[in-house]
């Protein structure tokens, strides 16, 4: 095999059409643009979603869903991620600051303990909400749930 004797695979290559050039070529004149209209202009770009005037698809259908506007959003931390956290630093008590220090949540989310994961040392926990079944565990290890104001 030599680097001469190589070709494209049989079909693989097409030749461009040459539009413009002439009557006699069957694309000369209008370019196979049609006739008439901005699609036939030179510089037309359309817009996404234009449909010619007709009203679009997006603004025919109706709209649904609710976005509630008094939604408090909760960063979610799991018992486990705390006990692990609780152990590292060596600490009985952890709140809201331990867990920015380390990286869990940042300075303005609201902090929501949930119930994955055992819990087997007895933890102070200060949050800003707490599932019950995080309650119950907590209580469980002989640790106390404060919730922050």
């Amino acid at each position: 095999m030599k680097l001469e004797t190589l070709a494209p695979a049989k079909g693989a290559t097409k030749t461009s059409k040459r539009l413009g050039r002439g009557q006699g070529s069957g694309k000369g004149g209008t370019s196979t643009r049609g006739t008439k209209g901005a699609q036939a202009r030179a510089g037309y770009e359309h817009k996404i979603g234009f449909e010619g005037g007709q009203m679009p698809l997006q603004r025919r259908l109706p709209k649904f869903g609710f976005k509630n506007p008094t939604r408090i959003e909760f960063k979610a931390l799991n018992l486990s991620a705390i006990e692990a956290l609780a152990t590292k630093l060596g600490v009985a008590e952890v709140g809201v600051e331990e867990f920015v220090a380390s990286g869990l949540v940042t300075r303005n989310e609201l902090v929501k303990v949930l119930a994955n994961g055992e819990i087997k040392t007895a933890l102070t926990i200060k949050a800003d909400a707490f599932s019950a079944s995080a309650i119950s565990k907590i209580e469980a290890a002989g640790g106390k749930a404060v919730v922050i104001e």
